[in-house]
């Protein structure tokens, strides 16, 4: 699936009308740049996304993010999604928010933690691509890692920070499951100049059944 990575209303709304976007990723950056407050932003969010809204914890400690992943639930209803990072403690909620909502472990950059994913029972494992390869060397190869350890689980991969059409091909040739990009990404997914200049020909050259 490709989800919109976004929490500004009207691009949740352009996203939409595409018609192919299955859902929207937000984290507290995201949240910080909408003109409304949190709670009202993923309420709306809600209504517009035609599945799932992800939401970040902010908490730091394990009953923070207890409390904080269920006050979500109770704002975004069936459709949540908890983005968690990847931490010792982050993990110990996982293993416990996961019973009951499901969970994403945010912020991975190694193959261990794609395991301990797996095992706390995270149905998304989240691997910032482009900021993985800025910081590891290779972000396609961290995908590939995760890949392999969880084939055969029920921990799908989604794959964020990502620059550029040929780097959102490349993550899903490299394992992952869905993507999550900007607004900007999904409409140049769409296009290509040897395709436009395709249809440029069809139209000079073609004729159809509304003349």
């Amino acid at each position: 699936m490709i989800y919109l990575d976004s929490a500004l209303v009207g691009e949740a709304q352009a996203a939409e009308k595409l018609g192919w976007v299955k859902g929207i990723t937000t984290n507290p950056t995201l949240l910080a740049k909408s003109d409304l407050s949190p709670e009202t932003t993923l309420k709306q969010l809600a209504q517009i996304s035609p599945g799932e809204l992800y939401y970040q914890l902010m908490a730091s400690d394990f009953d923070g993010m207890l409390t904080e992943g269920r006050a979500a639930y109770k704002i975004i209803g069936e459709k949540t999604v908890l983005k968690v990072p990847a931490t010792t403690i982050g993990f110990q909620a996982v293993a416990c928010l996961s019973r009951e909502i499901p969970c994403a472990v945010t912020a991975i950059y190694s193959g261990a933690q794609a395991a301990v994913s797996r095992e706390a029972g995270a149905k998304y494992a989240i691997a910032y691509v482009n900021r993985a390869t800025r910081l590891l060397g290779d972000g396609l190869a961290l995908v590939r890692d995760m890949a392999s350890v969880l084939r055969g689980s029920n921990t799908e991969i989604l794959a964020a920070s990502l620059k550029s059409p040929e780097e959102a091909a490349a993550a899903l040739k490299a394992g992952a499951h869905h993507l999550t990009v900007p607004l900007s990404l999904l409409q140049a997914m769409t296009t290509h100049e040897l395709s436009e200049d395709t249809v440029n020909d069809f139209a000079q050259n073609g004729c159809g059944i509304l003349g």
